[in-house]
């Protein structure tokens, strides 16, 4: 257990917010400035059937960039109460989760108040189990009305956004332990680089699939935050970031909020390299925009070496993991001192993992990263909370079910949950440091 050598001393930890008392449950998990440690997930990847949102559409379409539909994904929409059993007996004390906008308003303006209540009962039982949960509005999803608009490419998008953050906040911000506006919202950028899609061929792959889902639903535009161009919805993106903030802290609850970024070490070799443009460009607009946030958090995956002439690929004998990315724990230590350096915020890790068959290099890469992690507090990072990429083997976008990032292993026709040794491994850690 290496990477938990000398955690203790080095996550003590200032206070990070104390939650207000809830009206609607007694037993509200506070902040009360502890380190919080916990699994992440999102809504779309793991509740299943999410018919209605954009993604649902472009997995089932032809042509398709997406190697299987989600379909049942995880069944977590019924078996919520189960994963946040597990979580809280493996040792974790938070739960970051997404909410889903497709199920929550499935025709603009309609409110689903069943769903609603869903979301309240998922919030309960993180709160029942000991966790506090921090929720994500938007990881990436949208509904299907809002893409068949032009998404975040449309004007009136900030609005939209807005109007769906406030209902959520008057509705289930009392439940809430901290939450996040955007996973990732600089993923655009970041898929551009990793999956070459400025590119003539991704482009026509691109293009074919946004106009079958243009055509399933007799629209003339089809827009995906994913595939889609930064330049067209980035400032809209912002202005609904900036919005949303304002509408969950006008809403039920008292907690802190906080947008997540995509994170990943970049180094720069060679002579004239270009690792601090390149970081620009990756990051764009987010950092000035977490100025309205209490926190940030950050996505940290592997490291990118760049050179003069741009991305260098990783060497053929470099270990990588199923994602292909270079297995780089390490790179976390970076990632969150560059964080707090460029905001001035506490930082929260959202995500961090590794997708192998190979749990052992699961346990590996967490030793890595909580070691880098552990160094980073002991030099004086505010860091605030550590929470691994993935709680369950789940549904990994376009490569589907092949990637397995999650701590518990999950049969697709039984949904039996069964956890691996890392799961134990983690939660170990957790346990013994939960109380910093």
């Amino acid at each position: 257990m290496s990477g938990s050598i000398g955690l203790s001393g080095a996550l003590a930890l200032g206070a990070a917010g104390t939650s207000a008392a809830s009206p609607v449950i007694e037993r509200k998990v506070p902040l009360d400035g502890k380190f919080l440690w916990g699994t992440a997930s999102a809504a779309h990847q793991i509740e299943g059937n999410n018919v209605n949102s954009d993604f649902w559409l472009a997995e089932n379409v032809q042509p398709t960039l997406f190697r299987e539909p989600s379909g049942d994904a995880c069944d977590s929409y019924h078996r919520y109460d189960e994963d946040a059993a597990l979580a809280a007996e493996l040792g974790f004390n938070a739960h970051r989760f997404g909410i889903e906008w497709a199920r929550i308003e499935p025709e603009p303006g309609q409110f689903s108040e069943a769903e609603l209540d869903h979301y309240i009962r998922v919030l309960e039982s993180c709160h029942r189990r000991g966790l506090a949960p921090m929720v994500t509005l938007s990881h990436w999803t949208v509904p299907r009305w809002f893409a068949a608009r032009g998404g975040f490419e449309n004007p009136e998008s900030p609005e939209l956004f807005e109007r769906f953050a406030a209902k959520v906040g008057q509705r289930l911000g009392s439940l809430m332990s901290a939450a996040t506006t955007f996973n990732e919202c600089n993923i655009g950028r970041l898929a551009r680089i990793l999956f070459n899609l400025d590119s003539p061929q991704a482009q026509a792959g691109v293009k074919a699939m946004l106009e079958a889902c243009a055509k399933a639903t007799g629209s003339d535009r089809w827009a995906n935050v994913l595939f889609g161009d930064p330049a067209k919805s980035e400032a809209n993106m912002v202005d609904a970031h900036r919005r949303s903030v304002a509408a969950l802290k006008a809403g039920s609850g008292d907690f802190p909020v906080g947008l997540t970024i995509s994170m990943q070490a970049i180094e720069g070799v060679g002579p004239d390299h270009q690792a601090s443009a390149f970081a620009d460009m990756l990051h764009g607009p987010w950092l000035e925009a977490a100025d309205v946030c209490d926190f940030v958090g950050v996505q940290t995956y592997t490291r990118l070496i760049v050179d003069a002439n741009g991305l260098v690929p990783p060497r053929d004998e470099t270990e990588k993991t199923a994602a292909g990315y270079e297995f780089y724990p390490k790179a976390l230590g970076d990632t969150v001192r560059y964080a707090a350096s460029r905001t001035g915020k506490p930082i929260y890790v959202t995500e961090n993992g590794i997708a192998t068959d190979d749990d052992s290099r699961r346990i590996a890469y967490i030793d890595g990263a909580l070691a880098a992690l552990s160094q980073a507090k002991a030099d004086g990072v505010d860091v605030r909370g550590y929470f691994h990429w993935s709680l369950l083997d789940n549904f990994e976008w376009t490569a589907g079910y092949t990637q397995k990032f999650g701590l518990i292993e999950v049969d697709l026709k039984t949904f039996k949950r069964t956890p691996k040794a890392s799961a134990y491994h983690l939660g170990e850690i957790a346990k013994k440091l939960g109380s910093v």
